[in-house]
């Protein structure tokens, strides 16, 4: 059976005050979701605070994005090997808002999926654990493109190392449509999906398609974790706003150690 993952992504939030208080009142509830595998994503100054409390607890934590270069004159990257020195597990790669927001060359996707490919083999030559993530715009779901989308980043990311290689990676299924905007997919959406990205690793390699952990993110919240998780093939979530509130975030994880 695979671990759940419930991964807690803060963006661009919190002060060191604000974050102290936060992550006391998860580590207060963590005996109520042992089982599962917790990560925490601070914005990158706060990676060293997260470090210090969490050491020793058994949740882990990481940095929202890596760079696909190794050093050099980059201003404002941060490499993995930088990463790793805070002993991250994990680094998130490809999240919507790095593709939508931030694509200051104006990148076309097939380049954008090409750039996550080369950070993802950047974070795994490592040591670090890769959550990439997958997902279609608005416009993309409206016109049924879900499946196209999904088959473009899976390719390009099989073409660079193989479907073993997944084996040391986490899926992430976010719709852009349903994140930060209310709306969430519902579970049998999210699972259809899921099984859809599953199979495709299949046809290269069925062991490490049965045991690869596919997340769902977009609008998780306490009170729909449970319908959401009990899909079969969603492994936990990658947690937006939810992971800003510890009573939130707590349920969540609750709700995942409840499908063991």
């Amino acid at each position: 059976m695979r671990k759940p993952l419930v991964a807690g992504n803060w963006k661009m939030n919190g002060t060191s005050a604000s974050n102290q208080s936060l992550l006391a009142e998860i580590l207060a509830s963590a005996a109520d979701f042992s089982d599962v595998d917790v990560a925490i994503f601070p914005p990158a100054v706060y990676v060293h605070q997260v470090q210090q409390a969490l050491t020793g607890t058994g949740l882990h934590w990481g940095t929202q994005n890596v760079s696909s270069y190794i050093d050099g004159a980059y201003t404002g990257e941060v490499s993995a090997a930088m990463i790793s020195d805070f002993d991250c597990e994990y680094t998130l790669i490809g999240h919507s808002e790095r593709r939508c927001l931030y694509d200051e060359l104006d990148l076309d996707q097939l380049v954008l999926d090409q750039l996550v490919a080369e950070k993802y083999e950047m974070a795994a030559s490592s040591g670090l654990t890769p959550i990439i993530c997958i997902g279609e715009s608005p416009q993309e779901h409206d016109q049924g493109q879900t499946e196209e989308v999904v088959v473009r980043l899976l390719d390009t990311l099989l073409a660079y190392q193989g479907a073993k290689a997944l084996s040391r990676t986490v899926l992430a299924y976010e719709p852009v449509w349903a994140i930060g905007t209310g709306k969430s997919a519902s579970p049998e959406w999210a699972q259809n999906v899921h099984q859809f990205m599953r199979e495709r690793v299949a046809k290269h390699c069925p062991k490490t398609a049965e045991n690869l952990r596919i997340l769902y993110g977009g609008s998780v919240k306490g009170n729909n974790a449970a319908s959401l998780f009990s899909k079969p093939d969603i492994d936990g979530g990658l947690i937006g706003g939810a992971s800003l509130i510890a009573d939130e975030f707590v349920a969540i994880c609750r709700a995942a150690a409840k499908q063991i």
